[in-house]
């Protein structure tokens, strides 16, 4: 607030809104009684522009005069103990706290990193506010050091004699437009809310996930660390060149053939290269090592003489004359820049002096893979982004014009090289930006030497803080070590950074590496230019950038160039590079920890599932195009062990149901309650749940409900789970068979309203009875899948067997199908009616047809004594039980409210029916793997202690059974 007036209630005097906000928490804590009050606007001047709050009352309910002043004494702002809010009913802290809100996402995040329209705020809780920089010392010098190398000053008059002017243009504008596309993405994503530490890394990562983050990131490391130590080699190089006597051991002098005469080329030794190499890495971690100010300090004065040498550069051009100061010196001659502007591609030998019998031929692919390195360092800037002020703003516009100041550099060169001297200058003189110079070539080297210095300053710098930053993210543990804290240097990473770089420098020989490095460069560009363009094509709610120059159409443009210029340097070293980032990205997904960063990928699949989704409609999906989708109902009808939220073999199960794995089970538990009071517990129940489905392998999810019981949760569960034509279609639960042993009064009522409730709802049903003896994947099962197809039900049962087979635990068996026939129906024929039913689905299965005589069997004697002794028990249980309603007086009452009148002739039909059956199955199946038998639905006007006394008696003695209920539409077909 600029001018706005805060009254405290009672007080007669204005005063300032002194208490800040406080950023100690990471979340919200509710609001109490006594917390401080909001603040309540009584009146807005509506004719003023600006943001000004006047007359801000700072109220509590019931503050009235004194009593007012009373409750708002200092010493309750001191400790805390306030006065109640204007808004308790809101349950949050006020829009006072306005800082607050960045405790919403549960973590700690530091002071806001984009102060805008000249706000400073400056908070400070116990530790030193570190070092930050801006736009100019933090990313466009970084980006400028790293992009101005020791290619500019030894190659690029080369490049210009072999590629000629016009396509020397060329080459420039296609690798800087690589660049500038990579950094308009860069801005867009850079600008799209707050940006920790880790530069592109944190980015990709954020965007596409954080496997491909990861690997991306590393590899990018790894190129960062390496290009450190070619920096290193290069300054040496140039600087025992210029100093002979610096050499420790003896020069190596190789004889080449040049143009015209052999010509002897004088290099430093390997040893002096490696002892110096050394020497300067170990300086500059010292410079590394004294953090951001040191930095600072040093890095203009690698700058300077940089930008120095390149003016003298210039002025030696407008000052050169013909042969002045050396022969093929032309001055700027419109003749020299006729005679450049074509391509000379030709054989050079090692030295990449022109000569036919040479062994490498140039062309211009050879050519964007020697000239691109001069124009990556675009995310030296985007490295230290932890490091930085204003991320959001000093990105952008530091990388931006970092770019288009090297390009326009390149670009003016070519025009003026191609000019000022002849063709067989610009290929024979190496140094031939030395030799122009002005007013002494000496200052060329020195430019070269600090270029490369600068560049390798800022790879050492940039490096370390990368690795820390995917250190901290806690996905890799083996990473721990580099973990840093957000104040601290990551002095552990720069150790190991400056280890890899001395490690190269030993090597000396880095020509099979630098092409692996500028991989990783392009690599990282390309994953830039996917992320914004994954993220500008999705258009998420929270896509929102600051930066407005993007398109998703640049962003893929510029990914497609990065890989095109992968394949024109080196499809094979394009390969080792894709081949390293993708065994990191493996090595992610099995040892990496799991992390949601909500990442463009997870909205690309929402907005997938949801274009899905809609394309199915609501419509009834084609029978060859049904799949399973099972609702697996967790509450067991009994007790599981501790900490295990669901029965171990329904998993196996539901995995059996699908086909190769593909398909979606839902996992559901019901908690007895109320919702307002177990709605914590409920989540808690959730995550354990489905953790415990991700343990068993099975794809799924899981979903708790609370509800004042079983059956009514399960009702509001088979009514509204599911979306459009994903609703589950299957409901498996386990068989109650503990009902009657441990006295659970409450099981057939809740049992049997469930299936009512499934039929009516029109899902299929799969009970399963001997679940505790169902096997697992590796348990091989020997004999017979027996079906009892009794009645209609859309092929479900067909289908089961067939899901079945292709498990391994059941690959081993063969299908028999059961018909049950009256006896005075034509076996013969309904068995080749089934043959024939089969073949046109595509099943194998022994067909057997049972025939049955009516339901009187007092006519067929006692042929199994089991099913007899079983029928004999319920027969007495049924009649207890209605004795003991009769003697009651009272009257069991259905669903709807209705008297029950039982018919007990019925009664003992429905029992001599399961008894024929249950002795069917044990005649035939006593031996099967597992039995599939139809449900018969629960009958009107019968109790559902007298339904469980009919199931009970089918399942009796029958070891595993799957007992299967379809609904109204087929789910097999007989068409192609």
């Amino acid at each position: 607030m600029d001018s706005g007036d805060i009254e405290e209630a009672g007080g007669n005097g204005e005063e300032e809104f002194r208490s800040g906000p406080r950023l100690g928490g990471s979340k919200y804590r509710p609001v109490v009684a006594h917390d401080r009050a909001v603040v309540e606007m009584s009146s807005i001047d509506p004719g003023s522009s600006s943001s000004t709050l006047k007359n801000i009352k700072v109220v509590a309910p019931g503050d009235v005069g004194a009593n007012a002043r009373d409750r708002t004494s200092p010493e309750d702002g001191v400790n805390g103990h306030q006065k109640e809010s204007k808004l308790e009913l809101f349950g949050f802290d006020s829009l006072v706290n306005i800082l607050g809100l960045k405790s919403m996402t549960g973590e700690q995040i530091p002071t806001p990193s984009s102060p805008r329209d000249g706000e400073d705020i400056s908070i400070t809780q116990g530790h030193p506010k570190p070092l930050k920089m801006g736009t100019m010392m933090g990313v466009f010098v970084p980006c400028l050091q790293n992009i101005l190398g020791i290619i500019y000053y030894i190659r690029f008059t080369w490049i210009v004699g072999m590629a000629g002017i016009g396509q020397g243009l060329v080459l420039v504008l296609l690798c800087g437009l690589c660049t500038f596309l990579t950094t308009i993405s860069l801005s867009a994503i850079a600008t799209n809310g707050a940006m920790k530490g880790g530069g592109p890394y944190y980015l990709i990562g954020r965007a596409l996930g954080p496997e491909v983050g990861i690997s991306i990131g590393l590899c990018f490391f790894l190129g960062n660390a390496v290009a450190g130590a070619l920096y290193v080699l290069g300054a040496v190089e140039t600087f025992l060149k210029a100093f002979p006597a610096a050499g420790i051991f003896r020069e190596t002098i190789t004889k080449v053939n040049g143009t015209a005469v052999a010509e002897s080329i004088q290099s430093p030794n390997s040893h002096d290269l490696q002892i110096y190499g050394i020497v300067v890495t170990i300086l500059l971690c010292f410079i590394v090592f004294g953090g951001v100010k040191m930095i600072n300090r040093v890095a203009p004065a690698f700058l300077v003489p940089v930008l120095l040498s390149i003016f003298c550069i210039f002025i030696g051009i407008f000052l050169a004359k013909t042969d002045d100061p050396d022969t093929g010196i032309t001055g700027l001659r419109l003749k020299s820049f006729k005679d450049n502007w074509g391509s000379a591609y030709q054989m050079t030998n090692d030295a990449g002096i022109p000569d036919p019998t040479g062994g490498t031929y140039w062309s211009f692919n050879e050519l964007v893979g020697l000239f691109f390195p001069a124009v990556t360092g675009i995310m030296a800037g985007s490295n230290r982004s932890a490091s930085l002020k204003d991320t959001q703003r000093s990105i952008p516009v530091g990388t931006l014009a970092a770019t288009l100041t090297t390009t326009s550099l390149y670009l003016i060169s070519v025009l003026f090289f191609g000019a000022v001297a002849t063709r067989n200058k610009l290929l024979t003189d190496r140094l031939l930006t030395a030799t122009i110079a002005w007013p002494f070539p000496a200052i060329v080297h020195v430019g070269i030497i600090l270029s490369t210095l600068g560049a390798a300053l800022q790879s050492l710098t940039g490096a370390p803080r990368l690795l820390a930053a995917i250190a901290n993210d806690d996905i890799l543990p083996i990473l721990n070590y580099f973990k840093v804290a957000d104040t601290s240097e990551p002095h552990i990473a720069t150790l190991f950074t400056a280890f890899i770089c001395i490690g190269c420098v030993v090597i000396g020989n880095l020509d099979l590496i630098t092409p692996t490095v500028t991989m990783f460069y392009l690599l990282c560009y390309s994953g830039v230019n996917l992320s914004c363009f994954l993220l500008d094509l999705l258009d998420a709610p929270s896509w929102r950038p600051r930066w407005k120059y993007h398109h998703w159409s640049l962003s893929f443009v510029g990914a497609s160039l990065c890989i095109v210029i992968m394949f024109l340097i080196s499809w094979s070293f394009t390969v080792v590079a894709i081949a390293l980032a993708s065994l990191i990205y493996k090595y992610v997904g099995l040892k990496g920890k799991a992390g949601d960063w909500g990442d463009g990928f997870k909205s690309a699949y929402f907005q997938l599932a949801l274009r899905s989704l809609r394309s199915l409609g609501a419509n009834q999906v084609h029978p060859k195009n049904w799949y399973p989708i099972p609702l697996v109902f967790c509450r067991p009808w009994g007790q599981l062990p501790e900490n295990v939220p669901c029965h171990p073999k329904l998993a196996d199960f539901a995995n059996c149901m699908k086909k190769k794995g593909r398909g979606m089970s839902i996992f559901v538990s019901i908690l007895d309650g109320d919702y307002y009071e177990c709605a914590e517990e409920a989540k808690e129940a959730c995550k354990q749940l489905a953790t415990y489905i991700e343990y068993k392998r099975c794809e799924g999810v899981a979903e708790i409900v609370v509800a004042p019981n079983m059956t009514e949760g399960f009702r509001g569960i088979i009514q509204t789970m599911g979306l459009g034509n994903l609703k589950p279609n299957i409901v498996v639960m386990r068989y109650p068979e503990i009902w009657r042993r441990e006295n659970l009064t409450e099981i057939p009522s809740t049992f049997v309203g469930i299936i009512n409730d499934c039929i009516t709802a029109n899902k299929a049903v799969v009970i399963i009875k001997g679940l505790d003896e169902w096997p697992n994947e590796y348990q091989r099962q020997y004999g017979t899948i027996d079906l009892y197809w009794i009645v209609r039900d859309g092929g479900l049962m067909l289908l089961l067997s067939q899901l079945l087979l292709t498990k391994e635990s059941f690959e081993s068996c063969k299908i028999q199908l059961f018909c049950i026939a009256e006896e005075d129906s034509d076996a013969e024929a309904l068995k080749a009616d089934v043959k024939k039913f089969l073949y046109d689905l595509r099943m194998q299965a022994e067909v057997i047809v049972v025939t049955m005589k009516s339901w009187d069997i007092r006519s067929e004697g006692n042929s199994q004594e089991d099913s007899l002794g079983a029928f004999d028990a319920a027969q007495r249980r049924i009649s207890d039980y209605l004795g003991e309603i009769k003697r009651q007086g009272s009257n069991p009452l259905l669903a709807n409210g209705k008297p029950m009148v039982v018919n007990e002739q019925q009664v003992e039909k429905f029992l001599y029916t399961m008894l024929k059956l249950n002795s069917t199955i044990l005649s035939y199946s006593r031996m099967a793997a597992v039995v599939l038998v139809s449900l018969p639905p629960p009958p009107l006007n019968h109790p559902a202690y007298f339904y469980m006394e009919y199931m009970d008696l089918l399942v009796e003695n029958v070891p595993r059974m799957l007992i299967v209920r379809g609904y109204h539409r087929d789910l097999v077909t007989l068409f192609t």
